[in-house]
């Protein structure tokens, strides 16, 4: 065996018949261990698809601003070269150290962003180098052996939607100015759906917390206000709105489903609820003192779809456009309605 080599302690395991070894690593071996040499390569004889080097700041950010509480999940990879396990004792012969060849290849299967973002992190904070990230190692038979665990390791991946994404997320202020929002205004417990992208036909929610997030993120933008001051705006904002919805407090008490409201109407759609947040923002910039008086002329709009108001570009053919510019269409519609007799 090559007397230069990378030695880890390892688990041994089997899978598929063949053995692989998990292992622990120092962050500062990540860059010595793999290089990423092949992304000018045809697609066909790569073994990963190309870096996206745009990912890498922000994931190296992501280290960096959160050096307590960031989680990266392990790095697969295979090794072309001399791989060695060592038991470490009889009884039990899958606890041992791995023994990699300095001249061996690694090969990232899956995270080599991963890699990447580490790499520049280690840069910015070399103190990086005492902390670890667990790899999964197989044995490296070939190109499309490689190439298949890719498609492998990809193909059950899914991404978890942008409602989930906001739930989960504790760092965000506006994730968090969102969440207390719903916990402040009960009746938007049932009303706003925290999981999906697309509410299912038989959820009682009129709207997904990804739509609620882009209102207030709209309704918020560019205020000078602290964190308290955003959330107090907030709630008083999407409560003034939930109390002149006639269609959302006739779902909340029940007395039509959530269903009939999101297929005949426009007020649970994502752009409505973005719209609304906007001419919040736009009243509250110019300090318009009769701000929720004006919100509250909501509740004289029809929003059903057959109105032919919506006719002007809104809805084409029967369905509701989704575009830029049926987002600033759908602003003007509202303006029309609530500014009416403003100056």
């Amino acid at each position: 065996m090559d007397s230069a080599r990378f030695s880890f302690p390892a688990v041994k395991g089997i899978q598929a018949t063949m053995e692989y070894y998990v292992t622990m690593v120092p962050l500062d071996c990540i860059p010595k261990l793999f290089t990423f040499s092949d992304e000018n390569m045809p697609p066909e004889i790569r073994s990963q698809r190309t870096l996206n080097k745009a990912r890498i700041p922000e994931m190296s950010n992501y280290i960096l601003q959160n050096p307590t509480s960031y989680v990266f999940s392990a790095l697969t990879a295979s090794v072309d070269g001399e791989l060695f396990f060592e038991p470490s004792d009889t009884e039990n012969n899958t606890l041992g150290i791995l023994s990699i060849s300095m001249s061996a290849k690694l090969l990232i299967n899956d995270g080599q962003h991963r890699r990447a973002a580490i790499e520049a992190a280690l840069k910015k904070n070399p103190n990086l180098k005492y902390e670890n990230i667990s790899m999964v190692l197989y044995h490296d038979i070939g190109l499309k052996r490689s190439q298949q665990m890719f498609s492998d390791l990809n193909r059950f991946a899914i991404r978890p939607t942008q409602s989930l994404n906001i739930l989960y997320d504790n760092r965000d202020n506006l994730s968090l100015i969102v969440k207390d929002v719903i916990e402040s205004i009960p009746e938007f417990n049932e009303l706003v759906d925290k999981e999906h992208t697309s509410i299912p036909n038989r959820s009682i929610a009129l709207f997904t917390l990804s739509a609620l997030y882009r209102g207030t993120s709209s309704l918020l933008k560019g205020l000078d206000l602290s964190i308290d001051e955003q959330y107090s705006l907030a709630t008083k904002f999407w409560q003034v709105v939930y109390n002149n919805m006639p269609e959302w407090k006739s779902v909340s008490a029940q007395e039509i489903k959530s269903s009939v409201i999101r297929k005949h109407s426009l007020s649970p759609l994502s752009i409505t609820i973005k719209a609304i947040g906007e001419i919040g923002n736009e009243l509250f910039h110019s300090k318009n003192a009769n701000m929720f008086n004006t919100i509250e002329r909501l509740s004289t709009i029809d929003w059903q779809k057959d109105n032919p108001s919506w006719n002007n570009g809104i809805i084409v053919n029967g369905s509701v456009q989704l575009s830029h510019a049926t987002q600033q269409l759908m602003i003007t519609e509202i303006k029309k309605v609530i500014l009416e007799g403003e100056e």
